[in-house]
């Protein structure tokens, strides 16, 4: 009994230090607008007491779904006046444009088995697209017209002198061409281009042999795997995937005359799945990978370009 009186009493008197001193809690961007791509800061700083063991929230490779983290933290501690500021640094980056807010972070403290947490405010970060259009009415024109100098022969001489040597040079190895070339033809040989799907049969065999999220490389198996078919779709379908976002990807393929059938649906779920892997750090299990392969191939395998047969052996059958 009295133990337990001296936790509780330890407990509370714990909690009234904390409480009573100042613990600040601040997370900030660099800025608050970026384009697609560019580089910037992210900072968390807690500012707290010198005799307080606080945990503070760490991130791993992002901050938000589509905000992803390029290096960090980086971990600084500065000691002043009885006080300990700690600041955690990330270089992070985004390739999507839109509005995202990213929740308080904390720091804490344990008493026991209770917890008490504090928070920073929410940041905001917008990523925009680069306008590269120029506006309906913007007018490009010279600040002043350019001054047409006069030719003069000595600046066309070279230039008549240089075309007589080629022509002349050019005569000469014809002649001899003429007269050594070899009588045998040189059959040329026609590269064949291969067809969109045999390419992307050959690359889904590399990857189910690679064996990847077997090895628990799982966020890399589902990259490989929509690279497949994002390149496929690229070949068969001239959409450039590979720069375009999934609901891009699916938009243009629509426009390129792509019917909204069961391959689409299809198309659709597998990129999806593949963007929570990569981005929301979800976990699927094994079957749901079999699964996504075995889509991916009969997606390949449902709109891949069937050579017509030869008309006139179907003639010749009929008669």
């Amino acid at each position: 009994m009295q133990k337990f009186v001296l936790y509780i009493s330890m407990f509370f008197t714990l909690a009234f230090n904390a409480e009573g001193q100042d613990i600040k809690v601040a997370s900030s961007f660099d800025t608050s607008r970026i384009y697609i791509g560019d580089q910037i800061r992210f900072k968390v700083t807690i500012d707290q007491p010198a005799d307080l063991s606080l945990s503070i929230l760490s991130f791993n490779d992002s901050l938000v779904k589509n905000i992803e983290i390029l290096s960090g933290p980086e971990i600084d501690t500065i000691k002043r006046d009885g006080r300990i500021i700690i600041e955690h640094d990330y270089l992070i980056t985004s390739f999507d444009s839109g509005h995202y807010q990213l929740s308080p972070v904390y720091a804490e403290i344990k008493y026991g088995n209770e917890i008490k947490r504090f928070y920073s405010d929410y940041t905001f970060l917008e990523v925009v697209r680069p306008d590269i259009t120029p506006p309906d009415d913007a007018k490009i024109f010279d600040i002043i017209a350019p001054y047409k100098a006069p030719i003069g022969l000595g600046e066309i001489l070279p230039w008549l002198l240089a075309v007589l040597i080629v022509g002349a040079l050019a005569y000469l190895a014809y002649r001899l061409y003429k007269k050594y070339k070899n009588k045998e033809v040189v059959e040329e040989v026609v590269k064949l281009t291969e067809p969109a799907h045999v390419i992307a049969f050959r690359e889904l065999e590399k990857l189910k042999e690679e064996k990847l999220w077997q090895q628990g490389k799982v966020k890399l198996y589902y990259t490989r795997l929509t690279e497949i078919l994002r390149q496929y779709i690229e070949n068969r379908f001239s959409v450039n995937s590979l720069e375009l976002t999934t609901d891009e990807t699916l938009t243009m393929l629509l426009h390129s005359g792509f019917k909204k059938d069961k391959n689409f649906e299809r198309l659709k779920n597998i990129l999806q799945s593949a963007d929570m892997v990569k981005f929301a750090k979800q976990s699927p299990d094994a079957s749901e990978h079999e699964t996504c392969f075995n889509e991916s191939w009969s997606f390949v395998d449902d709109t891949k370009i069937v050579a017509a047969e030869n008309d006139n052996l179907s003639e010749g059958g009929a008669e």
